[in-house]
C-alpha cells in the first residue's frame, strides 16, 4: 500500500489531536457543555474536541443529534435523547457523511451546535482536511442558531484543505491561545480551568 506524504501528515495530525493538548481540550469541553440549556436541540460534530464535550455533557432536558457513531453511543449510554445521522461512515474518523446525512440535516433546526476544526486563520476561516466532512459541517452550521467551534490554541494559524465556516460567523471556544493577534476578536472565547 502506497501512502503519500499528505496522507502521512494527516494521520500524524490526527494522532497529535488525540494525544496532545488534552488539558486544553478538557477546559474547552467543560465550558462548552455548560452552555447547553434545558430544551436545547443540539448538534454535535464528529471529532476529538467534541469527544471531550460529550464526556462533560450533563443536560438531560435537551435533544442531541450527531454524525459520530461513537458520540451517539456515549450520549445514549448517559441516558441522553440522541439521534445519529444516516449515511456513509468514514473509516478513519467514524463520521457519517454523504447525501443521506445532508438530506436529514436539511430538516433540522438546531438551537446550538459544536464543531471541531483542524485549522483556523482569519482569511481562510475554519478548515478541515476532508471535503465530505466539510460539507456536513457547513450544512449543519447553516441549520444552527448558535455555532461554536471548539479548538485548542495550536490550531490557530494553521490551514487544512477545505473551509467550512468563516471566522466571523462562529464563536470559537479555545484554551492555550498563544497567537496574540487572535486575542482581540470578540467571537473568540479563551477559557481557563473552570
Amino acid at each position: 500500500v502506497s501512502v503519500s506524504g499528505t496522507q502521512k501528515q494527516a494521520v500524524q495530525d490526527t494522532i497529535d489531536a488525540i494525544v496532545k493538548y488534552v488539558e486544553e481540550k478538557k477546559q474547552i469541553a467543560k465550558y462548552a457543555a455548560s452552555l447547553i440549556e434545558p430544551g436545547d436541540f443540539v448538534y454535535v460534530d464528529a471529532g476529538s474536541s467534541t469527544e471531550y464535550l460529550v464526556e462533560y455533557i450533563e443536560e438531560r432536558d435537551a435533544s442531541y443529534v450527531t454524525n459520530s457513531m461513537s458520540h451517539a453511543l456515549r450520549l445514549a449510554g448517559k441516558g441522553m435523547k440522541v439521534s445519529i445521522l444516516g449515511g456513509n461512515v468514514k473509516g478513519t474518523t467514524e463520521a457519517v457523511v454523504g447525501a443521506d446525512a445532508m438530506e436529514t440535516l436539511r430538516r433540522y433546526h438546531f438551537t446550538r451546535g459544536f464543531w471541531g476544526a483542524d485549522g483556523i486563520r482569519k482569511k481562510e476561516g475554519c478548515t478541515t482536511p476532508e471535503m465530505e466532512e466539510a460539507a456536513v459541517k457547513r450544512l449543519s452550521m447553516k441549520q444552527t442558531r448558535e455555532c461554536y467551534v471548539l479548538c485548542d490554541g495550536s490550531k490557530f494559524g494553521k490551514i487544512a484543505q477545505v473551509t467550512f465556516a468563516e471566522l466571523a460567523d462562529v464563536t470559537v471556544i479555545t484554551a492555550g491561545l498563544k497567537d496574540k493577534k487572535y486575542k482581540k476578536y470578540e467571537n473568540i472565547v479563551e477559557v481557563e480551568d473552570i
